[in-house]
């Protein structure tokens, strides 16, 4: 690369700095958050705790957020807080191709400013968010950055948005969710109140395959169904008396055989639904109820 182009490399790095700097957020001391609009943060579920927030912005300042809406399964938060003017991120134009040249930008909980460059590597990504749903439609970039930087966002040298960091890979990689009508969709339904959270159990889950072997570790036969590895015990889960390595196999009429089963049929989830379990070597109906919508706490 010659010198000329490491200096304009240099100087878009410090302009991008300079431009989208200020509308990056720390969220709860453990991920970013981009201002997308006048009162309006975006970030991803896992860096949330509860229906409140903390926030940092660029400046110092701290605020307290409330959550606008969430999409658990595609692990995206809005948040509703005060943003004092900062000039909100813009959607570039156009989806984004392998090979395209990008920056990725963070403040990792709020903490000092970060920008680096990459390419895109993949696109059309698969994969889990953290409560084991399928993401799909996302891409693999390879500007690296540092824990802490998912929910910031991936921009083209102009500072327009492309993308979401969501899930951190090896050498500090990140896979995105680009921007674009799905993303500005889950916004604009967040801002208007009109999403429905879907049900949550309240329970940690193990894969059909890991149960399988661990059933058959401590000589109990071998199922192939999501096996819960922890219960929040002010939880629906928790209310019905389901345990810490009960098996789930049906949920009403539908067997259950992966996680994705599991959530599709939650996402359906009326006032209650009625799980068969294998407890040992025991099956048993447990009736499950619903007080309210799920928020952005637990894995299913």
């Amino acid at each position: 690369m010659s010198n000329l182009a490491l200096q304009e490399l240099s100087s878009t790095i410090r302009n991008l700095a300079d431009q989208v700097g200020t509308a990056i957020v720390g969220v709860n001391g453990r991920g970013c958050g981009i201002v997308v609009a006048d009162g309006l943060v975006l970030t991803n579920t896992h860096n949330l705790n509860a229906s409140v927030a903390a926030i940092v912005f660029a400046d110092g300042r701290e605020a307290t957020a409330e959550l606008a809406g969430a999409d658990l399964e595609r692990d995206l938060a809005l948040l509703r807080v005060d943003t004092a003017g900062v000039t909100p991120l813009e959607d570039a134009e156009g989806d984004v191709e392998l090979g395209d040249v990008l920056f990725g930008v963070s403040r990792p909980g709020g903490r000092a400013l970060r920008v680096t460059v990459g390419t895109v590597s993949s696109v059309g990504r698969t994969f889990r968010g953290p409560r084991g749903s399928r993401i799909s439609g996302g891409f693999e970039h390879t500007a690296p950055l540092p824990r802490g930087s998912s929910g910031g966002p991936v921009v083209d040298a102009t500072g327009r948005l492309v993308g979401l960091n969501t899930h951190r890979i090896d050498s500090g990689f990140y896979l995105a969710l680009p921007a674009g009508e799905e993303l500005r969709g889950f916004i604009a339904s967040a801002a208007a109140g009109e999403l429905r959270a879907r049900k949550t159990l309240g329970i940690a889950v193990v894969p059909p395959a890991a149960a399988r072997r661990m059933r058959l570790a401590v000589g109990l036969p071998a199922i192939e169904s999501p096996l819960i590895r922890g219960v929040d015990e002010r939880g629906p889960a928790g209310r019905a008396g389901l345990r810490r390595g009960d098996v789930i196999v049906k949920v009403g009429d539908n067997a259950i055989g992966s996680i994705d089963d599991l959530q599709g049929v939650l996402s359906e989830a009326g006032s209650s639904i009625v799980l068969r379990v294998l407890r040992g070597t025991d099956e048993l109906d447990v009736i499950v109820e619903f007080e309210s919508d799920g928020g952005p706490g637990g894995e299913a």
